[in-house]
């Protein structure tokens, strides 16, 4: 099963107050259906691909009109050869739309008014219904997060932005091909996306693979710096080294001061030596106390007798 299915089988079985039930409802007809007429009268078709998704919109329709909605099965041929479930309600079809606030005196309308989404409960649960009735999401394993919710309709699509907005949901939208889509990149405005549509343990599997991810790549950029430190370290070693040969090939060491031979010992000795390491050396083999700074004094004098003797 995938991620999203896990998603929409836990907005299906969670607990819902009865306005924001209806709420779904409304939502679900308004990006799922059509309305047709025919010689027998108006019906609305409503079509989806998620089995609980049309179980749970039979189960409203039950609830709150008391219709006995007919249900059909259909394969698809191409593609993945998914399901298609259709539910067709003829009985009461023009009064449940007026009812929901999909048909109102100036005709269908491409989103319920927002007078209707005032309380947070009922705008939270109209975007758990846009997500079931056209909503996908990545599995938390792979490395790109992205959730987002399709529609035909470009008003529809702005309005459900505006809703996500409200709920410091950062969604943008864009087009592709003949659809509108409204979409999150951010992970952490994912999860708070779970959380408001109920799907408690998606979103403790999706925090927990995130945490996992976020813990490894701390790692990894930890590594990368210590890499680089040492690899820093190592290449100014060896300029160290080039700096104290030239020395040496025209000075003696007796010539030099007894600090800056100190030094060069311990650095001929131990190539690879941080400069930390080189003051614990200096100390433990002269008995010498000598800060990271005062080191770093000694090889810039080092560097600039050697220089001196480059251009002499």
């Amino acid at each position: 099963m995938s991620f999203t299915a896990e998603v929409k089988n836990q907005i299906c079985a969670a607990s819902w107050k009865e306005c924001c039930r209806k709420i779904q409802l409304a939502a679900l007809i308004q990006m799922c259906s059509t309305m047709n007429i025919t010689s027998q009268g108006m019906h609305i078709r409503i079509q989806c691909e998620h089995a609980n998704t049309a179980k749970h919109i039979w189960k409203l329709l039950k609830e709150f009109y008391q219709v006995s909605p007919q249900l059909s099965v259909l394969r698809k041929i191409k593609l993945k050869k998914n399901n298609i479930y259709v539910i067709r309600v003829a009985a009461q079809a023009l009064a449940i739309l007026k009812d929901l606030g999909i048909y109102t005196d100036q005709g269908l309308q491409t989103h319920i008014s927002s007078k209707m989404l005032r309380k947070d409960c009922c705008a939270q649960s109209y975007l758990a219904a846009a997500f079931l009735a056209s909503g996908s999401v990545n599995a938390p394993q792979t490395t790109n997060y992205h959730l987002e919710i399709s529609s035909n309709e470009e008003s529809m699509a702005k309005f459900l932005c505006r809703l996500m907005n409200r709920f410091y949901l950062p969604a943008k939208v864009i087009k592709r091909r003949n659809q509108y889509v409204v979409y999150l990149k951010a992970s952490d405005k994912i999860a708070d996306f779970l959380r408001m549509c109920k799907a408690n343990d998606a979103l403790f599997e999706f925090e927990d693979n995130r945490i996992q991810r976020d813990f490894l790549n701390s790692l990894t950029r930890l590594d990368n710096c210590e890499l680089a430190n040492e690899m820093k370290s190592i290449s100014a070693a060896r300029k160290q080294l080039e700096d104290i040969e030239w020395i040496l090939n025209y000075r003696t060491m007796d010539s030099l001061s007894e600090k800056l031979q100190h030094v060069i010992m311990v650095r001929q000795e131990h190539p690879e030596a941080s400069m930390k390491e080189l003051c614990d050396l200096c100390y433990e083999r002269f008995g010498e106390e000598i800060s990271k700074s005062g080191m770093k004094h000694r090889l810039t004098k080092i560097r600039e007798l050697a220089d001196q003797l480059r251009n002499a």
